[in-house]
């Protein structure tokens, strides 16, 4: 049966807002990634990519920002710490100097890590019949699910 938000049980509205916290964790590293990468690109392609980093780090921000808000809309508490989404994060952080290649390959990699995640989640409130946050997962795995493609397509 479909509930919404109020009428899941509090046992599933934290198990569904952790997970979610864990996708707005690797959403908020994965931005983070594509913006360190936007500002550093260099090379033949750095137009392209110049453009491509920031088209994703602009989707993600938004994207954080709409699984925060279903945390909150699950009477759940929103991860807001750099500290802990690091902490948590499967995604990590990238120090240091990297050539374009690198720098593609690593976000790709995110990207991939991230779908699977938010398909976890979508799987975990779809269990409890939570359809509005399945819904939400489905479509942000869609959009990491495109970008990896994307990605993976300028190493072919």
């Amino acid at each position: 049966m479909t509930q919404t938000a109020t009428d899941l049980s509090p046992t599933a509205q934290g198990a569904i807002a952790d997970a979610l916290n864990q996708c707005v964790a690797e959403t908020t590293v994965t931005t983070m990634l594509a913006q360190n990468f936007h500002w550093n690109v260099t090379g033949m392609a750095f137009g392209t990519l110049h453009a491509l980093f920031q088209t994703i780090y602009e989707d993600h921000f938004s994207g954080q920002d709409d699984l925060a808000e279903r945390i909150k809309a699950l009477d759940g508490h929103a991860e807001g710490t750099l500290a802990g989404m690091i902490k948590r994060s499967k995604v990590a952080e990238f120090a240091g100097h990297a050539d374009d290649r690198t720098m593609i390959k690593t976000l790709q990699q995110a990207e991939e890590t991230l779908a699977a995640t938010l398909a976890a989640a979508g799987e975990l409130a779809a269990e409890h019949g939570d359809a509005l946050t399945e819904d939400l997962c489905i479509a942000r795995g869609q959009t990491h699910e495109k970008f990896a493609w994307m990605l993976r397509a300028h190493l072919a």
